[in-house]
């Protein structure tokens, strides 16, 4: 693995230095991000990802440091990519879960709020039901926060992982890695899904072309303002792409009919290989599960080797959470140039930031 120092040398100049490269107190969603913003968190995840592919997976950079992730919501591949990646970092992490805590009770979220502030946490992840939940956390207490999924909000750390595994996957097949340029086309459920939003604005701020497909009832209204281009007919908004991400129906967030039948569903947009041709050769295909295999995907497309990127997901998903707490942590670590006080001479048109 590359040494922090070493890491740091690497990419010095490509971003303004300490923590004008990431002046955020927390990660509350993907909007308002900048391209080197992205690209930093990305760089951040490399070491990382190296890390995690050795027999001995541990750093002690959050050593003494305690993570909560509280989970108002039911997960389970982000609950645990969190605790492992806060593990992996050497931090202690404490998992509350709705059902143990006292908002079961009556306690108001503020309460609650100011419950996990008194315990002096040195970040704090949350997953809510509410859109909007987490930044009203995050504004009642004093260290980090990090949205792990806010109702039909935003999901930042899953299109981060997104833009990873596509950069690997890019890589992999002798490319830059780039991002920019490719065509994405995002199909399933994207009225209710805080994936979808997340990933359309991290993928357009990267530079690709977003398209988004899905039923009328699921499509929202005026979707193309995110600068995405919109389609009802999946076989349309397949050709030429180079990436398809394939969403579930989010069936817990629905009130009422919106899709005659799984079955009909599947024949007008489920991913099949037939459907897959028409893409572009060589068309990569994900999913940020959990999948309804059947349904908006087959088996044999969600298993195909070299086009599937869907366990590749789950691998960078543990790297850029342990990237997102680290640096979200560095003020709190008192990591030189990241003093809450530290104000750097930078221009971006000279560090060429967005290279």
């Amino acid at each position: 693995m590359t040494s922090p120092d070493n890491h740091a040398a690497k990419h010095e100049g490509r971003y303004p230095p300490g923590s004008a490269a990431f002046p955020h107190r927390g990660l509350l969603g993907i909007a308002g991000l900048e391209n080197h913003q992205l690209l930093f968190l990305l760089d951040e995840a490399e070491q990382w990802v190296a890390l995690n592919r050795q027999s001995h997976k541990r750093a002690e950079h959050l050593a003494g440091l305690t993570i909560i992730n509280a989970f108002f919501e039911n997960s389970t591949r982000t609950l645990l990519s969190f605790e492992i990646a806060g593990k992996r970092l050497g931090a202690d992490v404490v998992n509350m879960h709705a059902a143990q805590s006292s908002v079961k009770k009556g306690e108001t979220l503020i309460d609650t709020a100011m419950t996990l502030n008194a315990m002096r946490a040195d970040a704090i992840v949350i997953r809510h039901a509410s859109s909007g939940a987490v930044r009203l956390i995050a504004d009642k207490v004093d260290c980090p926060v990090l949205n792990a999924g806010d109702g039909r909000h935003e999901h930042p750390t899953q299109a981060l992982l997104d833009a990873l595994t596509l950069r690997h996957a890019l890589r992999a097949r002798g490319g830059s890695g780039e991002i920019a340029g490719l065509t994405v086309t995002i199909c399933g459920d994207i009225l209710h899904s805080r994936v979808a939003r997340s990933n359309i604005l991290a993928l357009t701020t990267l530079g690709a072309e977003v398209r988004v497909c899905a039923p009328p009832a699921l499509m929202p209204a005026e979707v193309e303002a995110m600068g995405v281009t919109a389609f009802h007919d999946f076989d349309a908004a397949l050709a030429g792409a180079d990436v398809v991400m394939m969403l579930r129906l989010q069936a817990e967030r629905m009130q009422g009919q919106f899709i005659p039948s799984p079955r009909e569903y599947r024949h007008l947009y489920g991913l099949t290989l037939e459907r897959l041709a028409r893409a572009r050769p060589g068309c990569l295909v994900m999913h940020p599960g959990p999948m309804n295999r059947g349904v908006e995907i087959d088996s044999n497309v969600a298993d195909l080797v070299g086009t599937s990127l869907i366990t590749a997901q789950v691998e960078m998903g543990v790297a850029i959470r342990m990237a997102c707490l680290e640096v979200l942590t560095r003020r709190a670590r008192g990591v030189a140039g990241w003093e809450p006080d530290w104000a750097p001479d930078w221009a971006p048109d000279r560090a060429g930031a967005s290279a």
